[in-house]
């Protein structure tokens, strides 16, 4: 007779509150607000430079100042997030707010103020505001795997459904803008272009919020927030504290700020520009391609959870990295042995082998996706079991602060390599020359700066002591606290 496999909660003596698979997916679905964003300000160079005239160099300083303050006002929100207490919950009304933000002004930086004779200081002014609800959306979203399982086995497969969305997300939308949308507006990036994507990004992003606010509506909830001593209200020692004290977050702080750098300077739309375009030589084919290798590669996603939810998402980091670096080493070699143009041409040997390691690489990047989804949620218990304070925002507005103080350099990075390459006072189009200088650039920036950031994770893992087991221990201790906090309350209200 078939016996039933214990659950998480039996093997590890520990009361794990768990989600339904429907909410998990409606969260999921925050990769529609902030992949479709993020496919959109990719884009934000082209904008600066066709609606407000902004020279390439000017436009990467910009963008630089913008990320540091993008990472600034990531912990400030900590103080907002913790007084938001409203009978329609705390995290519905910032996710609503934060896109209405958002909304607003990348409307005003894409089509209402864009190419009416406007400036620097207006692109700017637009950019800060849209930072501001970037910050109160994403910051939210960042606190609710935390909040809606602590299973240990469940935990990473938020990570594959939201894997799963961050991928096709900005893939749909890929072949949304430049399959179809840009050959309509005449090949170029323009103000007609700049515009229909925008319009698009909105819609796609307003879905996305309703969506996660039915996702998470059962856990938005007061009881849900507290921590297992007396609240406090929240100082900014705090969040030095954490920062000096939660090893966890500072492990997790070099691993994955070293890693988005390198990821957010590839995904610039110039460099992906120069890479499918002038190198490969057929950008719709590119995108394409990219496509076809991203959807069979997202399985890897189930399989990546399965390790972790087994594993740790510590070991799941570590060795997904390793795997990553070996192909996209690979990768390397392989564009340098054979014609990149052979690539943009249906059905050649190139083309078929280029999908492959793309799908590889792909497949080892999402397992560590869903190993780091599964990490911050084991760090912000970690920091209640250390502290004894339930304070999510702090925790991921905390990293986010660091993090982005670091990856704050992709645009300037990506837009000075392009500067370097002769591009100062325009922008890299698809029907551009291929030279060495512009190939090698595309080399070390596609595939160079990701293996020194999993070089970094590496290190920074050795030292990190959230294994599995001591997760284990993590939760067992917040239970106890958590029960004697309750048993000392109903005594103070005998009395």
């Amino acid at each position: 007779m078939f016996k039933k496999k214990p659950t998480a909660s039996e093997v590890d003596g520990v009361q794990y509150r768990r989600a339904k698979t429907w909410q998990i997916i409606c969260y999921a679905c925050n990769a529609l607000v902030g992949m479709s964003v993020y496919s959109l300000i990719g884009m934000a160079s082209y904008s600066a430079s066709i609606g407000y005239g902004i020279t390439t160099a000017a436009v990467g300083i910009i963008l630089t100042c913008t990320r540091i303050l993008d990472g600034i006002t990531d912990p400030l929100l900590a103080f907002v997030y913790d007084r938001v207490n409203t009978k329609f919950g705390k995290l519905r009304i910032l996710l609503i707010a934060g896109y209405l933000i958002e909304a607003l002004a990348l409307y005003g930086m894409f089509t209402g103020f864009s190419s009416k004779g406007l400036g620097l200081v207006a692109f700017t002014l637009l950019y800060v505001v849209y930072v501001i609800g970037y910050t109160i959306t994403n910051m939210t979203a960042q606190t609710i795997p935390a909040i809606m399982t602590n299973d240990p086995r469940q935990r990473p497969t938020l990570g594959v459904w939201t894997t799963a969305f961050n991928y096709l997300v900005p893939m749909v939308m890929s072949m949304v803008l430049n399959v179809v949308l840009l050959p309509k507006c005449g090949g170029t990036y323009n103000q007609a272009f700049l515009t229909a994507a925008c319009n698009i990004t909105l819609i796609v992003a307003a879905i996305g919020t309703l969506l996660v606010c039915l996702g998470v509506s059962a856990f938005d909830k007061p009881e849900n927030f507290v921590g297992t001593k007396k609240a406090e209200p929240l100082k900014m020692a705090d969040i030095v504290e954490v920062l000096k004290h939660n090893k966890p977050l500072q492990c997790y702080i070099a691993s994955n700020a070293s890693d988005k750098l390198a990821q957010q300077v590839g995904s610039q739309a110039i460099i992906n520009t120069i890479l499918g375009g002038i190198i490969i030589g057929n950008i719709a084919l590119g995108t394409i391609l990219t496509v076809i290798s991203m959807v069979p590669s997202i399985f890897f996603a189930a399989f990546g959870a399965k390790y972790v939810g087994k594993h740790g998402s510590k070991k799941g980091i570590v060795n997904f990295t390793c795997i990553s670096m070996v192909i996209t080493a690979v990768m390397i070699v392989f564009f340098l042995v054979i014609d990149p143009k052979q690539i943009g041409v249906m059905g050649s040997p190139a083309m078929i082998i280029y999908v492959i390691l793309s799908l590889l690489q792909n497949g080892s990047n999402m397992c560590i996706t869903t190993s780091n989804t599964s990490y911050m949620a084991d760090a912000i218990d970690f920091e209640l079991d250390r502290s004894g304070r339930y304070i999510p925002a702090v925790v991921s507005g905390t990293y986010s602060l660091v993090d982005k103080l670091i990856t704050s350099f992709a645009a300037v990075i990506a837009t000075g390599a392009v500067a370097l390459l002769g591009y100062t006072a325009t922008m890299p189009q698809p029907t551009d020359p291929c030279t060495p200088a512009i190939f090698w650039m595309a080399m070390v920036l596609k595939f160079g700066l990701p293996i020194i950031g999993w070089i970094i994770t590496l290190i920074a893992m050795r030292s990190c002591p959230l294994s599995k087991e001591e997760m284990v221990n993590v939760q067992k201790r917040i239970a106890e606290k958590k029960a004697a906090a309750q048993s000392e309350f109903y005594k103070e209200q005998l009395q």
